[in-house]
């Protein structure tokens, strides 16, 4: 699909849930997915593009569609607690490292590791994890590029794209 950020890949397993959605040219894009076979119109794709058009009008979007990222259940853990950031917000790796310790029951998680989950997120933007930042409120790593980053965060504080 496209998007006012580039051109856009969308998965899906079952056709019911997202399984993906990459910036074509963003590292990681459709890792682990089999070679295209055939384009094929889900009803998961059509929810998603009518979500993401609200969201690229500056509006928060409301629910996500049904996601369903693959990855380790580290991965899953740290994703479920990113989708929790408000549209609007964000919070440090460090902040995403002590509510997962918290639900580790003391177990200490690091931020490097929260990262590297962050990093390999399977689901941009429905998953946000543009809404990650260093410990200093900088923009630091982002498979899209820094520019999407401080983009996509631009337009949730009300600053529309410029074409």
């Amino acid at each position: 699909m496209s998007s006012p950020l580039g051109e856009m890949l969308l998965s899906s397993g079952d056709g019911a849930a997202l399984s993906g959605l990459w910036f074509m040219d963003q590292r990681f894009c459709a890792r682990g997915l089999e070679e295209e076979t055939e384009t094929i119109c889900h009803p998961v794709f059509a929810e998603t593009e009518a979500w993401l058009s609200r969201y690229f009008r500056g509006i928060d979007p409301g629910p996500a569609p049904r996601l369903e990222p693959s990855g380790t259940p580290f991965q899953l853990a740290v994703w479920a607690a990113m989708k929790e950031i408000p549209f609007g917000t964000t919070c440090s790796y460090g902040d995403l490292a002590s509510v997962l310790s918290a639900q580790a029951r003391g177990k200490r998680v690091s931020p490097r590791a929260v990262g590297g989950a962050v990093a390999r997120n399977p689901i941009s933007i429905l998953l946000p994890c543009h809404r990650v930042l260093a410990a200093d409120g900088s923009l630091h790593g982002y498979a899209g590029g820094l520019w999407r980053k401080a983009a996509l965060l631009s337009l949730e504080k009300g600053v529309p794209f410029r074409n």
